[in-house]
């Protein structure tokens, strides 16, 4: 079983390419309402459709909307909300499938398209290889189906009012935030809900206009983050992607976290609370080993998944866990949301700033990070890995410099065009030339 089109996180790719476009966009909505009719009697045959504030975005749903229409499903436009809203839209409506609009951390040209099936849990790879064996040939007529809008503050509304209960009434008073959403989908949520809490935020990334999200900003691009605390003399920041579905944070020295450094702080508070499920945490096969040491010492154990917080979560449902992340700043909050939320996220960490009296700065101090280091090389064709001896060569050489407290991780990314490679080990020295070897190699065969 293989997708066509699916990668890592949904569909992706530029805008108006042979994938993202509006008649795809149709045959898609078609192909997922034929799939909706296949399965259980559906409770509601409402489908949710949400979106980043991208200048693709609104025509590519309606193209879906036209798609489910003409299956017999009515879609609900929610507006620009976090992907984590539409996913809260599903339960709340009862709905058997929910779609986002969105490239994630890509860059304003990019667009995609995320399914959250029922309960708003990510689609299964079974789920999204049924789909496309379902899409039509050629894009389908108009079917008796509407699209019924309502307005995207209801959805937003109720999200950020969930997410305002997470802490106390008044709680972050006082407290001076930096916060930078990305030019994206969280610049009329997060913001709202901080400031609700009694915290002074400061904004960056909070002009969208289409075509500026992640432009320099945003989880990618935390410079101007870690600047703004330091220049203002801010409690932390934090750093949202274009769809709000993850973040960074930084310490009040403009030093930046990621998401295994705030794994590691939510773990081991909960340990050390009694409240982390199964005494568990899920994270993927890229997070630091230093968290595997770290969560081990307080008491609790790590389980790691294949990439990607939609693997996460079915092996935090297999887990009987409740706390599980991607070093990327996915973190997922089962019991709150049943997919990664970086506004949750933080307010969590936030949640254990409190209760701590500490800051952020010496809350990082119980990860103690093991030499790593990586890349992501551009390609203009992902050529099957084992069938580059060269790379295969480089690799086994690294793996044996780096012992076997080390590892070596290779692989096409899921939603972008590029080979990712990290190298973990016991000395910064072995992992930095490990690295430099496995890229000269993928170069020489992949570029």
């Amino acid at each position: 079983m293989s997708c066509l089109y699916f990668g890592t996180d949904g569909i992706r790719g530029p805008y108006g390419g042979p994938v993202i476009n509006e008649a795809f966009a149709q045959r898609l909505g078609a192909a997922a309402g034929r799939w909706l009719w296949h399965g259980p009697p559906p409770v509601s045959r409402l489908v949710p459709l949400g979106r980043d504030p991208r200048f693709s975005g609104e025509s590519l749903e309606r193209a879906l909307a036209a798609g489910f229409a003409s299956e017999g499903w009515r879609t609900v436009s929610l507006g620009v909300v976090p992907t984590p809203a539409v996913a809260s839209a599903v339960r709340t409506m009862g709905a058997s499938l929910g779609v986002v609009v969105t490239a994630s951390h890509n860059p304003a040209g990019d667009n995609g398209i995320k399914f959250f099936g029922a309960g708003g849990r990510k689609l299964t790879e079974q789920q999204e290889f049924e789909i496309e064996r379902l899409l039509p040939a050629e894009t389908p007529a108009e079917g008796a189906g509407d699209q019924t809008v309502m307005p995207g503050a209801g959805a937003l509304a109720d999200y950020i009012a969930a997410a305002s209960r997470i802490l106390a009434p008044d709680s972050l008073k006082g407290w001076r935030i930096v916060l930078d959403t990305a030019n994206g989908a969280t610049c009329a949520s997060s913001p709202v809900v901080l400031r609700s809490l009694g915290a002074e935020v400061i904004g960056i990334g909070d002009h969208p206009d289409g075509r500026n999200i992640n432009a320099g900003v945003g989880s990618e691009h935390p410079g101007q983050l870690a600047g703004r605390v330091r220049a203002t003399g801010a409690r932390l920041g934090i750093a949202h992607d274009g769809d709000g579905d993850r973040c960074l944070l930084c310490d009040e020295n403009g030093d930046i976290l990621d998401g295994d450094e705030i794994l590691a702080i939510l773990a081991t508070d909960a340990l050390a609370r009694g409240r982390l499920a199964a005494k568990t945490l899920v994270v993927t096969v890229h997070s630091n080993g230093g968290v595997d040491a770290a969560v081990a010492a307080a008491g609790g154990r790590v389980v790691r998944t294949a990439v990607g917080d939609r693997h996460v979560a079915e092996r935090m449902a297999a887990e009987g866990a409740t706390l599980g992340g991607e070093s990327s700043g996915h973190i997922i909050f089962s019991e709150i949301s049943p997919t990664g939320d970086g506004l949750v996220a933080a307010l969590k960490v936030m949640e254990v700033m409190l209760a701590a009296g500490q800051p952020l700065s010496v809350l990082r101090r119980g990860l103690k990070k093991f030499p790593q280091a990586s890349s992501a090389l551009s390609v203009g064709e992902k050529k099957p890995l084992d069938g580059l001896p060269g790379l295969a060569a480089a690799i086994r050489a690294v793996e044996s410099e780096v012992g076997r407290q080390g590892r070596v991780l290779v692989r096409y990314s899921g939603t972008e065009s590029k080979l990712r490679i990290l190298v973990e080990g016991p000395d910064e020295a072995v992992v930095r030339a490990g690295l430099a070897r496995l890229e000269a190699a993928a170069r020489s065969e992949l570029l």
